[in-house]
């Protein structure tokens, strides 16, 4: 009998009890626990990868213009001098926001007295037949590491063949700043790079392809920026399929709305993103994108003590506005997270979140760029746009050593047309899309 319920014990999943838990380690988990550090409570980061990523720059990891080291830090070195944080390697399975708690994969139940929920998303393929199964998405490092060692290996079996007909066309699918930023960096390697290190005919005979539904590129920028970037793309030679969205996604090619197709080797998804599936299945109220609609506090409406932040939320500003699932967005909501959740803890008031708008900015390949920057949104295009998109995206990575590795990564690829960061196939153990 005694053995008996020694084994019903031992079977018991462990309990961890923390004051705070954060769900997720990207811009707005990593924000929240780096403010909470040395404010007398206990929190427990936890996220499925040891490292936070950088997702603005992993198209240039698969393009190989940067290296897995400048967009990936150890979440570990980034916490180890703050001993009130711990990080959790571990799968989530389920969250509570009722009981404020988090089931692992192994079991494991933590439970806090708050919960911040930042995991991310996923990619949105809207339903469209063949689009998971057949294309590459654009979210995670993972994401990136796949499609660069696809590119590469499409050009190692294209040059082992000798085969002058042979082509690597490519289609994007999206006309956001992950679709124009990929396409413009892909088109500049077939300009400056591939006809070096493999073919001229073969970078002449390959096309890049974006295609989006909607009549422009860049949808959130202004016109006059629209208008460079579609300009400079052109001159790149990507072709621009706009206005006509993708019905079908197979194999070899997208078939469009107006039934025409474009054959395509390598197909990336950069169409959009919903919540991730943790979000659906927790009971949070969802709105837009599967997102959870937060209070301007950033709490959930009828879930005391949860938080939902980054692309996990719909985030309004102090005016209403619904706020972009931007990497801003993401790190300025989990910093004022922390304040509140600090105030909960003290027995302070929390405060409406309040945004600054910073601006926005996508490069479009070598020495082009469009930014609209500070209050009034000041248009800036071309090399000192590109200049500045170098500044303010090495600023905002999270280490020295990740700043010097990128200005060094791109100072090989933009001015000696070098690509030493080249991904190999061996990289990832992600299979293509069949």
């Amino acid at each position: 009998m005694a053995s008996d319920v020694s084994a019903s014990v031992a079977s018991m999943p462990t309990m961890i009890s923390k004051d705070v838990i954060v769900l997720g380690g990207g811009f707005a988990g990593v924000a929240a626990a780096q403010h909470l550090a040395g404010k007398g409570a206990e929190v427990l980061l936890i996220d499925k990868n040891n490292y936070h990523q950088f997702q603005p720059l992993h198209y240039q990891v698969a393009t190989s213009q940067i290296g897995v080291s400048e967009v990936a830090r150890p979440l570990r070195e980034m916490f180890r001098r703050h001993a009130d944080v711990r990080v959790l390697v571990s799968e989530v399975s389920a969250i509570d926001p009722v009981a404020k708690t988090v089931t692992l994969a192994d079991g494991r139940v933590c439970q806090a007295k708050t919960l911040v929920v930042a995991v991310g998303a996923e990619a949105n393929y809207f339903g469209i037949p063949g689009a998971e199964e057949h294309t590459y998405p654009m979210y995670t490092l993972d994401d990136a590491l796949r499609l660069g060692a696809q590119m590469v290996s499409e050009l190692d079996h294209a040059d082992t063949a000798n085969d002058a007909s042979r082509s690597l066309d490519l289609v994007v699918v999206g006309g956001g700043a992950t679709g124009v930023e990929l396409a413009g960096a892909v088109a500049d390697n077939l300009r400056s790079v591939v006809p070096t290190l493999f073919s001229p005919d073969f970078a002449r005979a390959t096309t890049v392809h974006l295609v989006d539904m909607v009549p422009t590129v860049l949808g959130p920028f202004s016109e006059k920026s629209q208008k460079y970037a579609r300009a400079h793309l052109g001159e790149l030679g990507v072709e621009l399929r706009l206005g006509v969205g993708v019905t079908e996604v197979k194999p070899d090619g997208v078939t469009l709305a107006d039934g025409s197709t474009i054959p395509a080797t390598i197909i990336v998804w950069a169409g959009g993103l919903k919540a991730s599936r943790l979000i659906a299945e927790s009971g949070m109220p969802q709105g837009r994108g599967g997102r959870v609609d937060v209070n301007t506090e950033l709490t959930v409406p009828g879930f005391p003590g949860v938080y939902v932040l980054g692309d996990s939320a719909n985030i309004t500003d102090s005016k209403g506005r619904a706020l972009p699932q931007l990497g801003s967005v993401a790190q300025q909501s989990g910093k004022w997270a922390a304040r509140n959740i600090h105030a909960d803890l003290t027995g302070g008031h929390r405060e409406p979140f309040r945004y600054r708008d910073k601006g926005i900015m996508a490069m479009i390949g070598r020495g082009a760029a469009v930014a609209e920057v500070g209050p009034g949104r000041r248009q800036i295009q071309g090399p000192l746009a590109f200049l500045a998109w170098l500044g303010v995206h090495a600023a905002l990575l999270s280490g020295v050593w990740q700043r010097v590795g990128a200005f060094a990564s791109w100072g090989a690829a933009y001015l000696t047309h070098n690509r030493p960061q080249v991904v190999l196939a061996s990289d990832t153990g992600k299979p293509r899309p069949q």
